[in-house]
């Protein structure tokens, strides 16, 4: 009986090593390499500079991609409905760990998987959605970076006012179908009431839905605010050039709609985060819960002009705005 005993302990005793054997062992031990599931909101193509810095940094901390690590990637092509069907995917797969960026992503791998790790480049309010139980403590299986969206969004307002100083009627663009731009809206629509302006709501929830959401507009606003989001990212060229057609100044939270012609951009550097990212991803494949990682949040925030679209606007971007920008497109 006491050897029975000593055997069941000793069983019980490997299994709990076994559970705690970093993610990478487990699965070279299967004869595979650790997987990661990158599930993309965007296109290969929008992305590539994004992908690019993850990878690079996984490189530098020991993660080559095909050598010692497998990276799947699924692209939802700024459909934000693709989500959870490319999430379940990874899941049937068994992958060591999902990668994404966006909450409406990251809450359908959270909703596809309570056991595998979540790592989530960006996220415009992870507390307030329900993502993570705190900053300080994921809890769960999710963690990642905090874009911050929706705290910087007043902050972008300021920004475009003294822009464009007689602003009055402001229009708000966003993906009813997001919970992080719902609540960015809110909080934009509030510092609106308090600088005295009248904004409109711009609700889309695809592609299809953005030319006559902008062309509707005609004389009812002065501006577009574009709350960051995959479907308005994935279509960014397509909004800056209805934009500039309505004489509309824009203002955006990611550089890249900046780089394709919008006006403004104030907001974390997209590709920083996505490098910091694969540290998390470092972490987990180590052993490390992703409920015990503190959500991070961006260490690098920039403004960047456009000064091209400024002149096509006819607007004038004071010289005490242009001190202030960490680059300026001309």
């Amino acid at each position: 009986m006491a050897s029975y005993i000593a055997r069941r302990k000793f069983l019980a005793t490997l299994g709990g090593a076994a559970a705690a054997w970093p993610l990478a062992a487990r699965a070279q031990q299967a004869g595979r390499l650790p997987t990661i599931g990158l599930l993309g909101t965007s296109t290969p193509s929008a992305w590539s500079h994004l992908v690019a810095a993850f990878v690079q940094r996984l490189r530098e901390l020991g993660w080559t991609e095909g050598r010692t690590v497998a990276i799947e990637y699924r692209w939802t092509e700024g459909r934000t409905e693709r989500s959870s069907e490319l999430a379940a995917e990874f899941v049937r797969s068994q992958v060591d760990v999902i990668v994404t960026s966006g909450t409406a992503a990251a809450l359908a791998a959270k909703q596809a998987t309570s056991v595998i790790p979540i790592v989530f480049a960006a996220s415009g309010d992870p507390v307030g959605t329900g993502l993570v139980a705190s900053l300080a403590r994921p809890g769960g299986n999710a963690t990642g970076l905090s874009s911050q969206q929706t705290d910087v969004g007043p902050k972008k307002l300021e920004l475009l006012r003294e822009l464009v100083p007689n602003l009055r009627r402001l229009a708000i663009m966003l993906n009813a179908g997001s919970p992080g731009t719902v609540l960015e809206m809110r909080e934009v629509e509030a510092a609106a009431r308090t600088l005295g302006l009248e904004a409109t709501k711009l609700e889309i929830q695809r592609a299809e839905d953005i030319v006559a959401a902008i062309e509707g507009l005609k004389s009812r606003a002065e501006a577009l605010y574009v709350c960051a989001d995959p479907l308005v990212f994935t279509n960014r060229i397509r909004i800056n050039n209805l934009a500039l057609g309505a004489k509309l100044p824009t203002i955006y939270y990611f550089r890249e709609y900046v780089e394709s012609a919008g006006l403004m951009s104030y907001g974390a550097n997209y590709a920083d985060l996505w490098r910091r990212a694969a540290d998390f991803v470092d972490k987990i494949l180590r052993g490390t819960k992703p409920g015990n990682i503190p959500v991070e949040q961006p260490t690098k925030f920039e403004l960047v002009v456009n000064l091209t679209t400024a002149k096509a606007l006819g607007l004038n971007v004071p010289p005490t705005l242009l001190a202030r920008a960490d680059e300026v497109i001309d």
